[in-house]
Formats: C-alpha cells, structure tokens, sequence
C-alpha cells in the first residue's frame, strides 16, 4: 500500500512542480492526475512485471483512501456549520449550484464509465 500511495504523492508532486514552473491555472494534483492517466495508458498494452505491480500497488492503495474517504467531509461540514450565517443571505443560489453540479456529476460520471465499458469490450 506504501509504493501506491508513494506513486500517488509522486505525481502529485510533479504536478504541482510543473503548476508552478509553468504558472498554470490548473491545479497541480490535476495535472499530477493527469500524467498518472497518461503513465497508465501508455503501459496499457505492456505485459511486464513492473506494469501489473504498478496497477496492483495503486489499486490497493486506492481502496484504502476510498475506505476512509467521509473522513475528509468533516471538516468541511463544520465549516460549513460554522459560517452558516454568509450561507443564508444566499441559500437558495447555493442549493441550486449543489443541485445542478451533482446532476452533471452524475451524467458525466455515467458517460465515462459507458465509454470505458464499451472500450473494454472492444479490446477483449
């Protein structure tokens, strides 16, 4: 689990190494995401014992982080609890933002996941 969350911070540094070098408005973990994909995609069609470690090291390390990930939504719940005097003045905007951005979660979510299915089943 150590090597895939190393692998993880790794690009995540070189993510923001490269944010910062080049001034980007993306973010750095981003654009640290991004060449994680990218390392991924390019070891697609490789059968080497260094590609199948690197798929099984994030995988598990990627389980783990999703196991304990509502721990991070508490501290944003207390702040959101905490300054819930700014949110009032504007509530219903911000409902309709929360609303609006999940739906397009959702359906962006659901289009990716039907292009990966049928990618897979044209490479099989």
């Amino acid at each position: 689990m150590l090597k895939g969350i190393f692998l993880i911070f790794l690009f995540q540094l070189v993510g923001e190494v490269i944010q910062k070098l080049l001034e980007l408005a993306v973010p750095g973990p981003v654009i640290g995401l991004l060449l994680l994909l990218l390392a991924l995609l390019l070891t697609r069609s490789s059968k080497r014992s260094f590609k199948i470690e690197l798929e099984t090291n994030l995988t598990v390390a990627s389980e783990q982080l999703l196991a304990h990930l509502p721990l991070l939504f508490v501290p944003i719940g207390v702040g959101v609890v905490m300054h819930l005097s700014f949110l009032e003045s504007s509530l219903l905007k911000v409902l309709a933002v929360i609303f609006i951005g999940t739906v397009l979660t959702v359906g962006f979510t659901a289009l990716v996941i039907e292009k990966i299915q049928n990618w897979r089943t044209v490479d099989d």
